[in-house]
């Protein structure tokens, strides 16, 4: 167990944990442009079940009943059931209310029998934004965001809203284990939601499997000698910064817009070799046409429109690769409760610049520049010294190195931590 997790009020688990019945909302799965975030850690954790299966232990899936089921490759798992529901997205800002009422019935039953197929026991895990509002069973809840209560004026915007995530707030605090990645993260779940210190469990995330550091050869050995063929199609130059996060509320793109248009106005650093851009090339990774319609206009009022180049969601692999050529990673942001793109860019031995905010810091630690949010002069004199200063660009590049090197952590990892909190409240109950 970990200190951060003993700190929290974690039991010490058993070696080999039980295997449970697990009530899971797959839905994010069949959206991932949706929810981004959520299927990531689905598809992570669900991998990582398949790969090694637990004795006793099985699933009963929920899945919209209008998509296809994408979790049928996971065929390792022991599915007793798939349940489909409504497609509740269409009732916009009430579908947080209403969605509690609807997994709440369709999870009815779903542990039926359960031990006698050799389960310990049986939970619900909820993962992402909706939570049931009574199953029966012990509630799990995996916290992946912090922003409807870290900024109301974005994401309580009207009574519908207001009310859901004010009964998705009661729910958390009423879970059998709520499970967030940092501790930092866990004093804020304290601070904002006043959920209890014996339920929160702190469970690291894992970068995903093609988000690591080849040294030395080993990436020519693997069809890696560089990122040329990548930043051929996206028309890059050799040197870039690239950005992998959201494009709404969470983030602070409005601050690098205006760190690049400052950085435009000082004029080229002494000694940058003039076949470096300047001011940076900066990759967009995961936008939508709207998204880069928006981006473009507010790059133009402020004449940094050539410093932006654009990407759409792309491949694990390719976006790995993009991510461990780039001269850094960049994650301007108010509220980041996983720091996963940090995670993986420093697996990739790349290097982050980074707001002081949420995850990112206990992520990001010596392997990159944190600065204040919505301050873009700080921004702006980082990105200039990862940008044109080699010392501490090396200096930290050789920290992310060694974090990619030593702390090796895997979904499998993830999969071991999660079965023993499963194994603890789903025997207890």
């Amino acid at each position: 167990m970990s200190e951060s997790a003993a700190r929290l009020g974690a039991a010490a688990p058993p070696e080999t944990p039980a295997g449970v019945r697990v009530v899971l909302d797959a839905r994010p799965l069949q959206e991932p442009d949706r929810a981004p975030l959520t299927a990531g850690y689905l598809e992570g954790l669900l991998g990582a079940f398949d790969a090694e299966p637990l004795a006793g232990e099985s699933f009963a899936l929920l899945l919209r009943s209008d998509l296809d089921d994408p979790t049928s490759a996971f065929a390792g798992l022991a599915v007793v059931g798939r349940r489909f529901l409504p497609p509740t997205h269409l009732l916009r800002s009430a579908a947080l209310t209403v969605d509690a009422f609807v997994l709440s019935g369709a999870s009815a039953g779903a542990a039926w029998r359960a031990t006698e197929g050799g389960a310990a026991g049986a939970v619900y895990h909820a993962a992402g934004g909706v939570v049931p509002l009574a199953t029966g069973l012990p509630l799990v809840v995996t916290l992946l965001d912090l922003a409807p209560w870290e900024l109301p004026a974005a994401y309580q915007r009207n009574p519908a809203t207001r009310f859901g995530q004010r009964l998705r707030a009661r729910l958390l605090r009423d879970a059998a284990a709520v499970i967030v990645g940092s501790d930092a993260v866990a004093t804020s779940v304290r601070r904002l939601l006043h959920v209890r210190r014996d339920r929160l469990r702190v469970v690291r995330f894992a970068p995903r499997p093609a988000f690591v550091f080849w040294p030395g050869d080993a990436a020519t050995l693997a069809g890696e000698s560089a990122p040329s063929i990548e930043r051929q199609r996206l028309g890059l130059p050799e040197r870039y910064l690239v950005y992998s996060g959201r494009y709404d509320a969470r983030q602070d793109l409005a601050s690098l817009l205006r760190a690049l248009e400052l950085m435009a106005a000082a004029g080229r650093p002494d000694g940058l070799a003039d076949s470096t851009p300047w001011p940076p090339r900066v990759l967009l990774v995961g936008t939508s046409p709207e998204d880069r319609a928006s981006l473009a206009r507010a790059a133009t009022r402020v004449d940094v429109g050539e410093s932006l180049a654009y990407a759409p969601r792309l491949p694990d692999d390719r976006l790995a690769t993009l991510v461990r050529g780039a001269r850094a990673a960049i994650l301007p942001a108010v509220s980041d409760a996983t720091g996963l793109a940090a995670l993986e860019a420093i697996a990739c031995g790349t290097p982050v610049v980074a707001s002081n905010v949420g995850a990112l810091p206990e992520v990001v630690g010596t392997a990159g520049i944190l600065v204040p949010p919505r301050d873009p002069e700080r921004l702006a004199t980082a990105l200039t010294t990862v940008w044109s200063d080699d010392g501490v660009h090396g200096r930290l590049a050789a920290a992310a190195r060694k974090r990619a090197e030593t702390d090796v952590r895997t979904w499998a990892d993830v999969a071991l931590e999660m079965r023993r909190i499963y194994a603890e409240v789903g025997s207890r109950a």
